[in-house]
């Protein structure tokens, strides 16, 4: 996915572009009616919108639904794939995080519960 769009004047569909405005964090961020999520992420210059669990930044890497790396929250319902979600005109965007598990080790049996070899098994 490519932050340039094709101008409404050059599509040869014949499309017009109609403004929309979503906000994003608590950041008015400007869109075209027909953009995705992401794409108006991404024009906007945001490359990334959350972390994973290593803290690694996040934002599209399929860009068609099936990765879910571009996750965020829209109007409260979590999980929404921005690469899949055309934005609405007044659609509140929330970034998503994973933190990193505290306390959660990965001994002998958490690996048991997966199927795997434990510790004293290798």
């Amino acid at each position: 996915m490519s932050p340039r769009r094709v101008r409404a004047e050059s599509d040869a569909v014949g499309r017009q572009e109609r403004p929309l405005r979503i906000t994003v964090d608590g950041d008015a961020v400007d869109g075209i009616a027909g953009q995705t999520i992401a794409g108006i992420l991404l024009a906007s210059g945001r490359l990334a919108w959350r972390r994973g669990r290593s803290g690694a930044p996040r934002g599209v890497f399929c860009g068609i639904g099936v990765c879910f790396d571009c996750l965020v929250t829209v109007g409260g319902d979590r999980d929404i794939r921005a690469c899949r979600r055309r934005a609405h005109d007044g659609d509140v965007v929330t970034t998503q995080n994973r933190q990193p598990e505290t306390g959660r080790t990965t001994g002998p049996t958490d690996r048991k519960h997966l199927g795997l070899p434990g510790e004293e098994d290798r």
